[in-house]
C-alpha cells in the first residue's frame, strides 16, 4: 500500500514538473517554439486558400493618380456602422500608386456574365482597353461604376495598413448601386463558377 502511494506521488510530481517547465519557459523560447510549429510554406498556403470560395470583384479608381482597375477576390466586409469594407492590394502592382494617390475606389462585384472582363482586368492588358470592354458610370467619388455589376460599393479610403507584401485599404462606402436581377460569380479551386439567385 505504501509503495503504491509513493509511486502515485512520484507520477503526480513528474506531471507537475512537466507542466511547470512548460509554463516557466522564457517568453523568447515560447515564441520561437510557436513560430517553428506554425511555419506554413507559401505554396501550401496558396493551395489551401484556393479552397476558400469568394466573390469576384473589379476594383476601380479615378482621380489625380489616374484611372485604374484590377480584379480582386480579397475583399471583406468590416462593419456596417459606418459601412466599411477592406480591399487587399499588392504594393508591387502597377495600379498601386493610382489607388494610394486617389484615396477613392469602387468595389464592383461581378455578375455571372463577367468572367472575360475579370480576366481582362486581372491580366496585363493596357488600362484603356480594359475600360473600353464595358460600360461605366460614376456616383459620389468619381470612381468608375460598372453599370451591370451585381453590386457596386463607391468608397473613400479612410486608412491603409501595411501587412507583408500587401496594403489593406479600409474603405467607407459613401454610395451603393445594385442590380437585383443578376446572378453572381464566385472563384473556387482556381476556376469561375456561376452562383444562381433563388427566385421566390
Amino acid at each position: 500500500m505504501s509503495t503504491d502511494k509513493t509511486s502515485e506521488d512520484m507520477t503526480m510530481q513528474s506531471t507537475l514538473n512537466a507542466t511547470l517547465s512548460a509554463t516557466d519557459m522564457p517568453v523568447v523560447e515560447k515564441q520561437a517554439a510557436v513560430e517553428k510549429q506554425a511555419a506554413v510554406e507559401k505554396q501550401e498556403y496558396r493551395d489551401a486558400m484556393a479552397r476558400l470560395g469568394s466573390a469576384v470583384n473589379i476594383i476601380t479608381t479615378d482621380g489625380p493618380g489616374g484611372r485604374a482597375g484590377f480584379t480582386a477576390s480579397a475583399v471583406c466586409s468590416v462593419t456596417d456602422t459606418p459601412p466599411t469594407l477592406l480591399v487587399c492590394l499588392n504594393r508591387s502592382a502597377s495600379v498601386h500608386s493610382a489607388f494610394t494617390q486617389n484615396q477613392v475606389l469602387c468595389v464592383n462585384t461581378l455578375a455571372d456574365c463577367h468572367e472575360s472582363l475579370s480576366n481582362l482586368f486581372g491580366g496585363k492588358t493596357p488600362m484603356e482597353q480594359r475600360f473600353d470592354a464595358a460600360e461605366w458610370a460614376r456616383l459620389a467619388t468619381g470612381s468608375p461604376i460598372l453599370t451591370d455589376a451585381l453590386v457596386s460599393f463607391d468608397c473613400k479610403v479612410t486608412q491603409i495598413t501595411r501587412v507583408g507584401t500587401h496594403d489593406i485599404l479600409i474603405c467607407e462606402a459613401v454610395a451603393l448601386r445594385r442590380n437585383d436581377d443578376s446572378h453572381g460569380l464566385v472563384y473556387f479551386d482556381r476556376r469561375y463558377h456561376p452562383l444562381m439567385r433563388q427566385i421566390a
